[in-house]
């Protein structure tokens, strides 16, 4: 599978972004140069969530003061299986979901 980039975020687990991940990304408002920024927010997040319907499933935040109310923050959504993650989708958003993980 042609990955865009492999990273270790925060929890030290590893996570991709696949081409075919980054295409759907692309059609979502003002992520044509969000690669970095992704990259920074599985790194070092605002906060991490879980979904609570989907304990595979984490959501990384990135806060961004400056932009847009509409665009506070960057969100990742995240699955791991056998404990690496691909990345699912991310956008901007102005609210954060899902419950508080606590970084072990």
């Amino acid at each position: 599978m042609d990955y865009v980039f492999e990273i270790v975020d925060k929890t030290e687990r590893k996570i991709h972004l696949t081409k075919e991940r980054w295409n759907h990304i692309l059609k979502h408002p003002n992520m044509d140069d969000s690669i970095e920024k992704i990259k920074k927010a599985l790194e070092n997040p605002t906060t991490i969530r879980y979904n609570e319907n989907d304990e595979k499933v984490r959501y990384y935040y990135l806060e961004f003061k400056s932009n847009y109310p509409s665009e506070r923050y960057l969100l990742i959504s995240v699955k791991y299986l056998n404990n690496h993650g691909f990345i699912i989708t991310s956008f901007f958003t102005n609210k954060i979901t899902g419950i508080k993980w606590k970084v072990k």
